[in-house]
């Protein structure tokens, strides 16, 4: 079933290249799937694609810590933070804040 999910988001993606909700649903199945790096890619592609979607952010760094790379994942947060107060999603911040936190290193 995840297959058939993943390969009808990836043709929504080819329909609307653009779509940023369409791509972060593709690095959500990726992982449900268990295919880490493929979610770990698609995250970055979005990053660059749409650094300002803010949702982004808190799974990208929650692989990275997943996949032991905590410096990243520090990064990542960061990066999520400024991005949450630029576009006043004080959701996201407070939800990046608190993760940051729990990483516990700095």
């Amino acid at each position: 079933m995840q297959k058939n999910r993943i390969d009808t988001l990836i043709k929504f993606l080819e329909e609307d290249p653009g779509d940023s909700f369409i791509k972060f649903a593709i690095a959500k199945e990726y992982e449900k799937m268990g295919t880490l790096k493929k979610a770990l890619d698609t995250y970055i592609e979005l990053r660059e694609m749409d650094p300002k979607y803010v949702g982004l952010y808190y799974h990208l760094a929650a692989l990275q810590v997943e996949l032991s790379q905590p410096d990243e994942a520090l990064k990542t947060y960061d990066e999520g933070i400024e991005i949450a107060k630029k576009v006043a999603d004080f959701h996201a911040l407070s939800e990046l804040h608190t993760a940051r936190l729990n990483l516990g290193i700095d």
